[in-house]
């Protein structure tokens, strides 16, 4: 396993949620069980990361149709509206020191953005995060390439896209899963779960 940068990469890609914005899912069932007047810990056990949520967060399907499927898998009789706003819950904040971090990462490489998301998420967090993003040259959005993490294929469309070798492309995301798959498809890839460990691998302080 990699633990620094090696000299020939050229270029950085970050996740989103986890790396940049801290998430926590356990908000969203605390929304949706205040909405409903039910126990958060039921919805906690009825949800899951389906094959409906992938589908919304690759754009096969939109919030009307995702947050349908919630209405059945959870059993919640909530607006489409009170499923957006808990749904919103769920990114918390900016991860204290990242903002710093990206900064001077991107006074060195080019920096891009690469997150599995849907399109309730992203109207959420594209403007309300907007000056912790500014560094990133581009970003690849899940629910707009129409590919997620962890397909190595995802990661290899994204490599085509930056204009570079997989191999020459640093990725950094908090899932193991999805640092797999990068490096299935040939990038450098770290399982970073704190700035400090992004400082680490960039040789940069924290």
């Amino acid at each position: 396993m990699e633990r620094l940068l090696p000299s020939d990469v050229d270029a950085l890609l970050f996740d989103l949620g986890g790396v940049i914005l801290e998430i926590d899912f356990t908000r969203a069932f605390a929304a949706w069980a205040s909405a409903a007047g039910v126990a958060a810990d039921a919805i906690a056990t009825r949800f899951a990361f389906d094959s409906a949520y992938a589908a919304h967060e690759r754009g096969e399907i939109g919030a009307v149709e995702y947050f349908a499927s919630l209405r059945h898998s959870l059993e919640l009789e909530l607006s489409d509206e009170q499923f957006a706003a808990g749904w919103n819950t769920v990114i918390v904040g900016e991860i204290p020191g990242m903002r710093a971090l990206l900064a001077a990462a991107a006074r060195a490489r080019p920096l891009h953005l690469f997150s599995n998301t849907g399109e309730v998420h992203r109207r959420h967090w594209e403007t309300r995060y907007r000056e912790v993003l500014q560094p990133f040259a581009r970003r690849f959005l899940s629910c707009e390439i129409g590919l997620r993490k962890p397909d190595p294929e995802a990661f290899a469309w994204v490599a085509r896209r930056v204009g570079l070798a997989p191999q020459r492309i640093a990725f950094f995301d908090d899932t193991a899963a999805n640092v797999a798959g990068a490096r299935t498809a040939g990038l450098r890839a770290f399982h970073v779960r704190s700035p400090a460990e992004v400082a680490a691998a960039l040789q940069l302080s924290s």
